[in-house]
């Protein structure tokens, strides 16, 4: 019974562990941005969000109008009703 407390108690240590090495990740440098209000309206703005370098820089800025008409095309699509299945 005693192996299963130090199992656990492994267990409950890896995880903790692996929880700081996740915590420490997101705040390094080469780490993805954080996506916040000043962020989004950055994308709204400009249609891009820097990153602070990288390969990203090359791409052209996201066009809002191009992206809504993709989406009203997306939407106006016809689709096809579900098939029932004979139980």
């Amino acid at each position: 019974m005693t192996w299963l407390w130090i199992f656990l108690a492994l267990l409950a240590g890896a995880a903790g562990l692996r929880y700081l090495a996740r915590l420490r990740s997101a705040t390094r440098p080469g780490a993805p941005p954080r996506v916040d209000d000043d962020a989004l309206r950055r994308i709204l703005e400009h249609g891009t969000l820097s990153t602070g370098g990288g390969e990203d820089d090359d791409d052209e800025p996201l066009d809002p109008r191009k992206a809504a008409r993709a989406e009203e095309e997306f939407w106006a699509e016809s689709w096809d009703e579900p098939e029932e299945y004979s139980r």
